[in-house]
């Protein structure tokens, strides 16, 4: 199973309100978030890690070549203007058939991803996609389902079947994903919520899997929040 991280983004809040470290090398409870996504795809049957960094961010970089990890590693180095300009450089180097896909600032519990990629590893459907009914977001993407928990639809705005957000990580089948994020860039697109919505036009079955909680570390305080959330998910093992 491939594994890709988009870790491309400036920060800019984070670094406004005094947070020096780059995102992807902010430490959680000791640990750099890039290093602890790497260390849960290992443990959930990685056969590749790739990862998308900013031209800015040298030492994410120097981290990440300092690295010997037991399976191969691929880092793009390329500031892009979107997360989907971004997942679309690392769609080019992934080989399996299948893939997962997340942000660096998505903290979710460990045994919850590990149900999700079991269940996706299962799943005849084009994609499952994470999602949680806790909105801790400024602009949160919302997942309108059906009862078999089928996404109807993407919004920006909560509808009357809108149960939950999309949390940041995705389980795609390459063969039809691919060519989804290849046509919306020839559109023109911008953002992963078009890339997902783009999917769903374009009839995949795509299949929301609910987390109970993920967070995403865009401000300062975000880190506190996470943290307690890793020590309680720790202490509840």
């Amino acid at each position: 199973m491939d594994y890709a991280v988009i870790a491309a983004g400036e920060g800019s809040r984070l670094l406004s309100e005094g947070v020096e470290r780059p995102k992807p090398l902010t430490l959680l409870n000791g640990v750099a978030m890039i290093d602890r996504l790497i260390r849960i795809f290992l443990d959930n049957e990685a056969t590749s890690v790739h990862i998308i960094i900013n031209e800015e961010m040298r030492m994410v970089r120097e981290h990440l070549q300092r690295m010997k990890l037991p399976v191969p590693t691929h880092i793009t180095v390329k500031s892009t203007p979107s997360s989907m300009h971004s997942f679309y450089e690392l769609s080019r180097n992934l080989t399996s058939e299948s893939f997962c896909l997340t942000t660096v600032d998505t903290i979710f519990r460990e045994d919850e991803f590990k149900r999700f990629m079991h269940d996706f590893r299962n799943e005849s459907a084009d994609g499952l996609m994470a999602v949680s009914d806790f909105i801790d977001d400024e602009k949160p993407l919302y997942v309108n389902v059906d009862d078999n928990l089928r996404v109807s639809s993407f919004t920006d705005k909560p509808e009357s079947n809108s149960r939950y957000v999309s949390g940041g990580i995705y389980g795609l089948k390459r063969q039809t994903a691919i060519p989804v994020l290849e046509q919306a860039m020839q559109e023109r697109q911008y953002r992963m919520r078009n890339f997902q919505r783009s999917l769903i036009a374009a009839g995949l079955i795509i299949k929301a899997w609910p987390f109970a909680k993920i967070i995403d570390i865009d401000h300062a305080d975000d880190i506190q929040k996470a943290e307690r959330f890793l020590s309680a998910e720790l202490e509840s093992n």
